[in-house]
């Protein structure tokens, strides 16, 4: 049913890469940044909010990657970027792939919904589960084919799914999905295990990752 646990490797790859071209935007962001009062910074620390991805490689010849991402500077950077479908701050949904499929009213239906599981798909490929639970919407996958069989949990905030609809009919705004995202407690969005990478993204308040 997937090539889920390849997809997962790309797309973990993939925000990898954008982590670390954020970094040297980070630098002169904190050269630039004028002192402040030691009250001052000791309130702001306390408040802000960090991304953190880890991906552990389970081969012989593995690494560990980490990316700390601040929330503040990824939602300055991202409308600087204008590459293909992403332009300021916005990610173009591709209409050919989207026909028949409404998904502000699915997304709708789902808000209004009582919390509960609404897939559930049991197979010899794979295990599904969506469901919504405390104002999140929660997606569970077991892939049982692949041969680096994957676990993936999904976990996102109802509220930054509804602002990172807030855009044009075929836009996702990804700038306000991450405002939305800095008002979240600590927690944890995805997690992925197969038998070759390790992957986990979550938020807090940290700088560092364990």
């Amino acid at each position: 049913m997937f090539d889920r646990t390849r997809n997962s490797n790309i797309a973990a790859r993939t925000v990898l890469a954008a982590g670390v071209l954020l970094l040297p935007a980070l630098a002169s962001a904190q050269s630039a940044a004028a002192p402040e009062k030691a009250s001052q910074a000791a309130e702001s620390k306390s408040t802000d909010r960090w991304l953190h991805i880890r991906v552990i490689s389970s081969e012989a010849k593995g690494e560990t990657v980490r990316v700390n991402i601040p929330l503040d500077l990824a939602e300055k950077v991202l409308p600087a970027i204008n590459k293909d479908h992403l332009r300021d701050g916005k990610v173009k949904i591709d209409e050919a792939h989207m026909q028949d499929i409404d998904l502000r009213a699915m997304i709708d239906a789902v808000r209004s919904s009582k919390d509960g599981e609404f897939v559930t798909v049991q197979s010899n490929d794979a295990d599904v589960r969506v469901a919504k639970k405390d104002g999140h919407l929660l997606v569970h996958v077991i892939d049982k084919e692949n041969a680096k069989k994957a676990q993936v949990e999904i976990k996102i905030p109802m509220k930054v799914i509804d602002a990172l609809f807030s855009a044009g009919k075929d836009e996702l705004d990804l700038v306000a999905a991450l405002h939305a995202l800095s008002a979240q407690g600590d927690t944890e969005l995805v997690s992925v295990k197969s038998t070759e990478n390790t992957v986990r993204i979550w938020l807090d308040s940290k700088s560092v990752t364990d």
